[in-house]
């Protein structure tokens, strides 16, 4: 079988892996729960606000392993990246079926898992992007998509395994069962040959031209004015879908006056836009460019977090529409990123590049939930948090300026 071939099964792995990875989204249908649990064990009254700094490490240190996973991947390939990622993934859960406190789950979930979670995740997005420079867009949004729609897929399952067996043990058995898919897919995910041309794909004429200049290292990467804006960039924009994200069940419960089951559609809901607006917008990206898809996103960000300021007890279509719109715009980023990186700086060193890259997501994740936690706790409601991520949208599209101004400069 040619390489051209080959590079469908190794897309096809990096997906299923990534479906796996993805259930960190899934973290609100464990919080209440958990919170509940660990409540009961501590004798204090938690909330699933307080677990909310579990999910926030989860995110904070991928970047992490990203960065050291895609020196690895660069040097010896993804097997063995993708094997160790997906033993500290699924340990990280298993674990924390057995925590007794938030610090032993922030340990184990948020460290070991997040940390896990970011050497996987990184290498399977790099290495499909290299076998892919046809069709980076598409690539970046199918890979990133599995990721989101893990979300649509867990949270049903994960509402059975807890009334069935408790949340405990709903972790153990999830941790398992990711554990083995990843370890399985990690030995069919192999290296692409330097200097690979798909069949039937002509290079195109600017990379022939100045393919030695694109294919930048980390250290080159960082010396240029566009890697800060592209950061920065990436944090406004991701900066919606996490804070949402990370509250999503909360949110519907208490804003909307959802039942815990309603409250769990919704999750489902959010990251169901969340994976069609990644692969809306690698496709989009292919056609119209990566920062023209990236404008009309921040645009469309600041629009659902309006919708969302807006509502209220019973709003039902209004924060349905909201969550959807933000979900889409959160995709989108996520989505056209790892082509955009490796259209800016080359994909022999996306792997590394990705992952440096790869911290303004971290910055989002860490500062989106910690803001919605802070304004919930000084006002009570949640609806200050939903302005400040619209301000942040406006910065991307500013941004989105800026880089043009640079881009064109260059």
């Amino acid at each position: 079988m040619s390489v051209s071939k080959k590079r469908w099964l190794v897309l096809l792995f990096a997906c299923l892996t990534n479906l796996c990875l993805g259930s960190v989204y899934a973290w609100s249908v464990f919080a209440a729960p958990m919170a509940e649990y660990l409540g009961t064990v501590t004798g204090t009254v938690i909330t699933t606000a307080d677990l909310a700094i579990v999910y926030t490490v989860a995110n904070s240190v991928g970047p992490i392993t990203m960065i050291s996973g895609g020196w690895i991947n660069d040097r010896f390939g993804p097997k063995t990246v993708i094997l160790t990622g997906g033993i500290m993934f699924g340990g990280g859960m298993i674990l924390s079926g057995m925590a007794s406190s938030v610090g032993m789950l922030m340990v184990t979930y948020g460290l070991l898992g997040g940390l896990g979670l970011g050497m996987a995740y990184g290498c399977t997005i790099s290495s499909c992007v290299k076998f892919f420079p046809d069709k980076r867009g598409l690539i970046g949004g199918l890979t990133t998509a599995a990721y989101g729609f893990s979300s649509v897929l867990l949270p049903p399952v994960v509402n059975v395994l807890v009334e069935k067996f408790e949340v405990k043990m709903a972790f153990v058995i999830v941790g398992i069962v990711f554990l083995v898919i990843i370890s399985v897919s990690s030995r069919f995910i192999f290296s692409c040959p330097e200097g690979f041309v798909p069949e039937g794909w002509n290079v195109p004429e600017k990379q022939t031209a100045s393919g030695e200049e694109v294919n930048k290292n980390w250290k080159e990467m960082l010396k240029s004015p566009i890697f800060y804006l592209m950061i920065l960039l990436l944090m406004s924009g991701a900066f919606s879908g996490m804070m949402i994200i990370s509250q999503a069940s909360a949110v519907g419960m208490e804003m909307i006056g959802l039942s815990v089951a309603s409250a769990g559609i919704a999750v489902s809901v959010l990251a169901l836009f969340n994976s069609f607006g990644r692969i809306l917008a690698g496709l989009l990206s292919d056609k119209i460019g990566r920062v023209q898809t990236l404008t009309l996103a921040c645009v469309l960000s600041v629009v659902g977090n309006i919708l969302l300021y807006f509502c209220g007890e019973g709003d039902l279509l209004l924060f349905y529409a909201g969550i959807s719109v933000v979900g889409i715009c959160f995709g989108a980023f996520m989505g056209v990123f790892p082509g955009f990186t490796a259209d800016q700086f080359g994909a022999a060193h996306n792997s590394v590049n990705y992952g440096i890259m790869f911290i303004g997501f971290a910055m989002a994740g860490y500062f989106g939930p910690t803001i919605m936690k802070t304004a919930y706790y000084k006002t009570g409601v949640y609806t200050q948090a939903f302005l400040i991520a619209a301000a942040l949208s406006v910065v991307g599209i500013s941004l989105t300026v800026l880089y043009r101004i640079c881009n064109k400069k260059k």
